[in-house]
This record gives structure tokens, C-alpha cells and sequence, in this order.
């Protein structure tokens, strides 16, 4: 090929390559808990704090803040449901353990709390899976949210293996 008709080639087609907008966001790939793991998380986590002698529900979300599982025990309030779920949201918008966040920022907890869906409190843990954030538990019910968050804690290091392994 003479090398002027490849200059014409090549210059033709750089010039379509930058007039065509480049989609590197067309698709993504991410990594998210799966039923299965969110279901065994919240029944652990429930089971956790029933051996401790506290009625409590769990509530696993995924990344993306939306409820994957869902579990009261038999004699939890039905508002422990409502902050359970709380806790695990304030936890996928902060990236961080929600009785952290809590310390951390208490200069703006009071208008956190405001917003619908979270609530900052102690008791929600992140989930994490090869470096990557796939869900938050958040537990209410137990008195304390050290005690919520302990129970949350015992189901995560019985699945630890679990979720590490994760595909």
C-alpha cells in the first residue's frame, strides 16, 4: 500500500473516531449480593440475637439500597423492620459501619435524619466481597445498638468464608 493512500486512511478514520462519541458506560459489571446470601445473613443475624435473648429483625440491602431480605422474629416490634432496614441504607450511602458514620459526622446527624430511608444509628455493617461493597444488614430491636450490631457481626464472620469466596 503507498504510504500516502494509508496517511488518507488513517487520517479518515481518526477523524470518525473523534466526531463518534466514545460509551464506555454502555455496561457495567458489578458485584452484588445474590437472595441466597442475603436470606442466611438475616436468619443468622435474627438467630444471633435470639440466643442472646433478644427479639430482633434484620434487614439486608443490596448495593444498591434495595432490600434483598427481610426478617422480624416472633416478638420484634414491627418498627424494628423500619429501622433495621434504616440502618443498613445509612450504611450504603456512607460506606462505612453506621455506629462509625454516627461518630464521625455528629455535627450532621440531626439533619441526616430527615432524610427518608435512613437513619443514623448504630447497627448497620457493610457487606464486602473481594474489596467490593455488595449489600449492608442493618438489626433493630436488641437494646442498644452495640447489642444490633454484635448480633449483625456473628452472622457475617459465620459466612465469612461464604461471602469472600462469593462469585
Amino acid at each position: 500500500m503507498n504510504i500516502f493512500k494509508h496517511m488518507k486512511i488513517t487520517t479518515t478514520f481518526l477523524t470518525f473516531m473523534s466526531l463518534t462519541p466514545a460509551y464506555a458506560t454502555d455496561m457495567l459489571t458489578v458485584k452484588n449480593i445474590g437472595m441466597e446470601l442475603a436470606r442466611d445473613i438475616a436468619s443468622e443475624t435474627v438467630l444471633a440475637c435470639r440466643g442472646m435473648g433478644y427479639q430482633v429483625s434484620a434487614v439486608v440491602v443490596d448495593r444498591n439500597g434495595i432490600t434483598r431480605a427481610t426478617l422480624r422474629d416472633d416478638l420484634a416490634s414491627r418498627f424494628t423492620l423500619q429501622i433495621a432496614e434504616e440502618k443498613a441504607n445509612m450504611v450504603m450511602m456512607s460506606g462505612m459501619n453506621s455506629g462509625e458514620f454516627k461518630k464521625l459526622r455528629e455535627d450532621i446527624r440531626q439533619e441526616l435524619n430527615h432524610i427518608n430511608g435512613i437513619i443514623v444509628m448504630r447497627g448497620g455493617i457493610p457487606i464486602n466481597a473481594g474489596g467490593h461493597r455488595i449489600g449492608a444488614v442493618g438489626v433493630s430491636g436488641a437494646p442498644g445498638g452495640d447489642l444490633d450490631e454484635k448480633c449483625a457481626v456473628i452472622a457475617l464472620e459465620k459466612f465469612e468464608e461464604r461471602i469472600e469466596f462469593a462469585e
